[in-house]
């Protein structure tokens, strides 16, 4: 007798399988792919978010370390990390009515622990975090400015939720022109319906959603010219002591 959980998957998988199809004949669902100058975008990771007794949070042990090894592959390949927090004044006039549609979000006054990167992500000196008020990442920031500045033209995402600042950010991504990455493993949301319903539109309209595995090999090149890049380095050093000498 099958579980009413593996009915669930059954069911849904069936929906997701059949719906790609329809939407692959009628031209959705492409793929952007990959650019040449990536970022790792850390979407809420925060205190607020991943912390179940918050009225706000959740457990995203498994995401949490799905993007640990993405942040040890970027810091690896000098690939520059950005992470978002939401933190508002203390009478709440910069939340808007995002505020009043989501009365929970009035746990995030700035200063509080709960706008804090989870620890397990915890930023290093050189990766910024970025506050934001509202769901997308790029919305009343000065994020496309930031990514321009470094000459980002692909977004790597990963954080929570997908149904709410993951698809706000993704979608934004692509309207300001980033190549728009989202690794299922490394993002989540309160409850499965929701992810999975968000993963398979954000992938049939705005971004790639890709595997932990296809994200890493992607950023693997990176490591690895990074590795060759000072290798070299150590090695002219070497003969230029032993020149000087």
């Amino acid at each position: 007798m099958r579980l009413a959980s593996d009915v669930r998957r059954m069911v849904m998988s069936d929906w997701r399988d059949t719906t790609r199809l329809d939407y692959e004949r009628k031209g959705f669902a492409g793929r952007s792919g990959y650019g040449r100058s990536p970022l790792l975008l850390v979407v809420d990771f925060i205190v607020g978010f991943t912390d179940p007794s918050s009225p706000l949070g959740s457990d995203f042990g498994r995401e949490l370390r799905a993007t640990a090894q993405l942040q040890e592959q970027c810091r690896r390949a000098a690939v520059p990390i950005v992470y978002t927090t939401i933190a508002y004044a203390p009478d709440l006039h910069d939340g808007g009515l995002f505020v009043k549609k989501v009365p929970s979000l009035a746990v995030l006054k700035r200063g509080s622990p709960l706008t804090e990167i989870d620890a397990r992500l915890r930023p290093v000196a050189g990766e910024r975090t970025i506050e934001k008020k509202y769901a997308s990442a790029f919305f009343g920031t000065d994020l496309d400015a930031y990514l321009r500045s470094l000459g980002v033209d692909t977004v790597i995402m990963t954080g929570c939720t997908t149904s709410g600042c993951i698809r706000a950010s993704a979608i934004d991504s692509l309207q300001y022109g980033y190549h728009t990455v989202v690794v299922r493993e490394a993002v989540g949301d309160r409850a499965a319906g929701p992810h999975e319903a968000n993963l398979f539109d954000i992938d049939a309209k705005y971004a790639d959603v890709v595997s932990l595995a296809d994200a890493s090999a992607y950023l693997h090149t990176f490591s690895a010219a990074n590795d060759f890049a000072a290798a070299a380095r150590d090695s002219f050093h070497r003969w230029w002591q032993r020149s000087a000498g």
